[in-house]
């Protein structure tokens, strides 16, 4: 480890994975009083990923973080600290940790490893860390994941809930650059708030028939309601306090990459903050609600695409469970690592 501080950490590499079964709009209406056009015009969402009976969240978690470490030249054993956020970890309680399994399957013998439970901020919450780690001089290179696996606790006969949740993984390696990188965050909970979006039985580890796991399954219930009144507030909030925390104005933010759950919620807060929906990144149409994979599913979409180029300024923001709330911001340049 690392015992220098340094002046500036960022992202030296993005991945992704998501499982390849796909659910529409129109299979979830042959089973539930819903339809296509109803979800649509309501979410945005046209379809999800499913995980096989055979995945694990950190199955999914794996894929990911091979391609982040492909993409930033890093070897497993070059990691000295791997973060995972998420809400659907392998084992109840995360005991042992996803984060240690994906330590394991990877090979990142040098790397302690926790996980990090603020459910749909859950990503911003592991970057914040992360930068930090590296900024302080403790650690050098830290991989950081958002991986869930929300089908494994979802209701499929409850029509308010079904719609909205996915699978999917996404990873970003951390570390020093020698300009931009993470220049601030901001990070905040309501638990007030936590009865409007929570899970209270049963186990999330895959297969859900397992003798260990009690009945009911464990599934998500949410207030839709109030959910949607909180997150239309607090998305443009946190994205103009984590600007102000560093002295930028919307006007000077390149990209907005927004937590995927609700295009009307994505519509509002980038309407607050002033940003053109030319330069918000949407991809939930495709894949729903992944939670804390949303957001870096995302920007690794938008580094790929091409349109996310060297000192571009990016804000990202999610909301959850919790109440949680977060917002990173970078400057995009990982090809000024050191």
């Amino acid at each position: 480890m690392s015992q220098t501080p340094v002046r500036f950490a960022g992202i030296l590499g993005v991945g992704s994975y998501v499982p390849e079964t796909i659910l529409s709009n129109d299979e979830l209406a042959a089973r539930i009083d819903t339809n296509d056009e109803w979800i649509v015009s309501r979410t945005g969402i046209q379809e999800r990923r499913i995980a096989s009976a055979t995945q694990a969240t950190s199955d999914l978690a794996i894929l990911a973080a091979r391609r982040a470490l492909e993409h930033s030249q890093t070897e497993p054993d070059e990691l000295d600290l791997i973060v995972v956020a998420t809400c659907t970890p392998d084992h109840p309680g995360s005991f042992p940790s996803t984060a240690s399994i994906v330590q394991a399957q990877l090979g990142a013998c040098n790397a302690a490893a926790f996980d990090v439970g603020a459910v749909c901020a859950g990503f911003a919450y592991a970057m914040h860390i992360a930068a930090q780690m590296v900024l302080s001089g403790a650690n050098r290179r830290v991989l950081v994941i958002g991986a869930e696996t929300l089908s494994s606790i979802v209701n499929w006969d409850d029509r308010n809930t079904a719609v909205l949740f996915g699978d999917g993984a996404g990873a970003a390696v951390i570390g020093p650059v020698s300009r931009g990188g993470y220049l601030g965050g901001y990070l905040g909970a309501d638990g007030n708030g936590g009865p409007l979006l929570n899970v209270t039985k049963g186990c999330p580890r895959r297969p859900s028939t397992s003798s260990d796991c009690s009945e009911p399954r464990n599934t998500i219930s949410q207030n839709g309601k109030e959910v949607y009144k909180f997150a239309v507030s607090i998305m443009g909030e946190a994205a103009l306090k984590a600007m102000s925390s560093v002295g930028k104005l919307p006007e000077e933010i390149d990209w907005f990459v927004p937590h995927q759950a609700n295009i009307r919620i994505i519509a509002k807060a980038a309407e607050r903050i002033g940003m053109p929906l030319s330069k918000v990144f949407v991809n939930l149409q495709k894949y729903g609600n992944t939670s804390a994979a949303s957001i870096p599913i995302a920007l690794d979409e938008l580094a790929r695409s091409g349109n996310l180029t060297s000192d571009q300024i990016v804000v990202l923001v999610g909301f959850g469970a919790g109440l949680t709330w977060g917002a990173n911001v970078i400057q995009w340049n990982p090809e000024a690592k050191i």
